[in-house]
């Protein structure tokens, strides 16, 4: 009986040990997704700042506007499933929305023209 016992008493505690194990494994699962949450949050962070600044031009170009919103939003996608590129699609994106700021800029100064050109026909 007392061998019986010793051995259930040696199975429970590395049992024990074993679930231990474990938890600290997914407690440092837990920290790396935290962290990589953390990173997506300073992304979003970035294109919100992006939406708003083109939200304030929306009035001139709406209908622009709206194509470029629906492009940050698949590339706002394509990060969250590849984690690993992270960085590399941060510059990617940050071209690519300084691109579609230049642009931006063109067309409004074009509009600007043609409403020039509009009002002084009109006169």
């Amino acid at each position: 009986m007392l061998l019986y016992a010793a051995a259930t008493i040696e199975r429970l505690q590395q049992q024990q040990q074993q679930q231990q194990q474990q938890q600290q494994q997914q407690q440092q699962q837990q920290q790396q997704q935290q962290q990589q949450q953390h990173q997506q949050q300073h992304q979003q962070q970035h294109q919100q700042q992006h939406q708003q600044q083109q939200h304030q031009q929306q009035h001139q170009q709406q209908h622009q506007q709206q194509q470029h919103q629906q492009q940050q939003h698949q590339q706002h996608q394509k990060q969250q499933q590849q984690q690993q590129h992270q960085h590399q699609q941060q510059q990617q994106q940050q071209q690519q929305q300084r691109q579609q700021q230049q642009q931006q800029h063109q067309q409004q100064q074009q509009q600007q023209s043609d409403i020039n050109i509009l009002t002084r026909r009109s006169n």
